[in-house]
């Protein structure tokens, strides 16, 4: 098995890359999406109940001009669970998919490495996951998706598209501002991008 991530800075396009990736047959069970909730804009849709499915087709699909409520909602709908917690060194998250399984089910601190040991375990090497897990911090919103490595380059194609973060050159701009590597033990703030 091979673990892809795409980077994206809107949670509209990274729920069109899991949607684009079902639709392409991969199991919503090896396809996770976390984003940064530091501004609580997502919690509150966590509740399903609570969801507006207005903007969502019968098809499930987030039709143009939907609410963050109906992506939100769509994504519980779309993939494995959906879920609000708090990574140390993040601060708040929504996240769905198996990644939240691994979060969840041991608790974040119980993980080797919190977000990054749960990233390793996934299968993404340790600098990379220092990067996915930064990006996260500074609001970036990531999809992962767990496929048969024959797979990986034609899930590669499904998530690179327009608002795919080139995280190696994002991480340039930060080195260049004196990061060195993701902090579980920082403070939580607002973060920048």
């Amino acid at each position: 098995m091979k673990t892809v991530v795409g980077t994206y800075d809107n949670i509209q396009i990274a729920y069109a890359v899991a949607n684009d990736l079902v639709k392409a047959g991969y199991s919503r069970n090896d396809i996770s999406v976390i984003a940064n909730d530091t501004k609580s804009e997502y919690a509150p849709y966590v509740d399903s109940s609570k969801v507006d499915t207005t903007y969502v087709n019968k098809d499930g699909d987030v039709a143009a001009g939907a609410g963050i409520g109906a992506v939100i909602g769509g994504l519980g709908g779309l993939l494995v669970g959906l879920g609000a917690l708090a990574i140390p060194g993040v601060g708040p998250v929504i996240a769905a998919g198996p990644l939240l399984a691994a979060l969840t089910g041991a608790g974040v601190g119980a993980v080797a490495g919190g977000i990054v040991g749960a990233l390793v375990d996934l299968g993404i090497p340790d600098e990379d996951a220092n990067l996915y897990a930064e990006g996260l911090y500074r609001g970036n919103i990531l999809v992962i998706a767990q496929v048969p490595d024959a797979s990986a380059n034609e899930v590669t194609r499904i998530m690179e598209r327009t608002g795919l973060v080139d995280i190696r050159r994002q991480a340039d701009t930060w080195r260049n501002s004196g990061w060195k590597t993701f902090d579980p033990n920082r403070p939580e703030t607002v973060p920048t991008r």
